[in-house]
């Protein structure tokens, strides 16, 4: 199995993807979606309240109900440096792990922890979480080798991220790498991250 990845500027995009790619074929179980809830969107019809409570603890609570395959496990989890975000999948069990003190230590502790210990690049997993805490999406799947080049064609469909503009785009601003001890943007920032346009998506 082999990892893909995308990033989004928002859920809708990465619900898209997943959706796409549970269509193409790829299991539920083997895709992940992580997004940044700032309290005001809503998550397959849940209100505007998913992310209430969430804290600053571990726990995965399902708060999506009525939608198919992988977007009906939708669950909160506050991540240490990102804030709420409502996940699903492995990689939120993971991160759930790595919240929880099971991972620990410099990279390999928090979201990017979880990210690179799943087969994501060490500099694309600091640059999806600092993303998330800026209010973006990611989802991540395990697929077959036969089937990379057509799962990450899905990705990319559904609106994602150019990586290297956006690694540009923060470096530029003197970004280094996430820091998991920094406050999580408010709505507010992050409204304001998405009106520079800090996150293309390709045409």
């Amino acid at each position: 199995m082999t990892i893909v990845s995308g990033l989004y500027d928002n859920y809708d995009d990465a619900q898209t993807a997943v959706k796409a790619l549970e269509d193409a074929g790829v299991p539920s179980d083997q895709i992940s979606i992580v997004s940044r809830k700032d309290g005001k969107e809503k998550v397959e019809g849940q209100g505007n309240n998913a992310a209430e409570g969430a804290g600053t603890g571990a726990g995965i609570g399902v708060v999506a109900g009525g939608a198919g395959g992988l977007l009906a496990g939708l669950g909160m989890l506050a991540i240490p440096g990102v804030g709420p975000v409502v996940a699903a999948g492995w990689l939120a069990a993971t991160a759930a792990g790595a919240v929880a003190g099971a991972v620990v230590g410099g990279a390999a502790g928090g979201i990017v922890g979880a990210m690179i210990s799943s087969g994501v690049p060490e500099k694309d997993a600091h640059l999806y979480a600092e993303a998330l805490r800026r209010g973006g999406s990611v989802v991540i799947a395990k697929v077959a080798d036969d089937k990379v080049a057509a799962s990450q064609t899905i990705l990319n469909d559904a609106r994602a991220v150019d990586l290297d503009d956006l690694r540009a785009k923060y470096s530029a601003d003197g970004w280094l790498h996430f820091d998991d001890a920094a406050d999580p943007y408010t709505s507010d920032q992050i409204a304001a991250e998405r009106g520079r346009d800090r996150i293309d998506p390709r045409a």
